[in-house]
C-alpha cells in the first residue's frame, strides 16, 4: 500500500461530510505537507476574482500573498486547468520565488462542481526534480474526492 492510499483513507475520514472550502484546504494542507519529506511548502491559492489567486491554508514558510493567472506556475495552472510538474523552478519562464529554497513545484487545478476552479494546490519541494506523474494521478485523485461535488 502506497502512502497516498493511507493518505486518501485520512484525508476521507476527516473531511467526511465537511462543505466549507477552506475548513477543507486547512485540513488538506496539514495532512499532505506531514505525509511527505519532499513537501517543503504545500498549501491552497484561492480563485478570488478574475484571474486573480489569493493565499489560503499552507504549511510551511509564507507563501506569496496575491497570484495573477498571468503569472507563475500557480498562475499557470489556474490559467489552463492542467497540472504544472515543474522539475527545475528556474527553467520555468516567469516564476515566482516565493522561497528561495524552492528547487521543483507541483501545481493542480482544484475543481468544485461543474468544473468550477475553486484554486490551485501547490507544492514545493527543496530538491530538484522532486515530483512524479504518479505524484500528479494521485494528489488528483484526492481533490477530486474531497472537492468535486462542492
Amino acid at each position: 500500500m502506497s502512502h497516498y492510499d493511507d493518505l486518501a483513507a485520512r484525508i476521507s475520514a476527516l473531511t467526511q461530510g465537511e462543505t466549507d472550502e477552506v475548513a477543507l484546504m486547512a485540513t488538506l494542507a496539514c495532512e499532505i505537507h506531514h505525509s511527505d519529506d519532499r513537501f517543503d511548502w504545500t498549501g491552497f491559492y484561492r480563485a478570488v476574482g478574475p484571474e486573480l489567486l489569493k493565499i489560503g491554508p499552507y504549511q510551511g514558510g509564507h507563501g506569496c500573498l496575491v497570484i495573477p493567472f498571468s503569472r507563475g506556475v500557480c498562475g499557470a495552472a489556474a490559467r489552463t486547468g492542467q497540472v504544472q510538474l515543474v522539475a527545475d523552478v528556474d527553467a520555468f519562464p516567469g516564476h515566482i520565488a516565493c522561497a528561495s529554497s524552492t528547487r521543483s513545484e507541483i501545481v493542480l487545478p482544484v475543481f468544485g462542481a461543474g468544473g468550477r476552479l475553486i484554486g490551485v494546490l501547490d507544492i514545493d519541494s527543496d530538491r530538484a526534480n522532486a515530483f512524479t506523474a504518479e505524484d500528479a494521478a494521485r494528489l488528483r485523485e484526492i481533490l477530486d474526492d474531497v472537492f468535486a461535488e462542492l
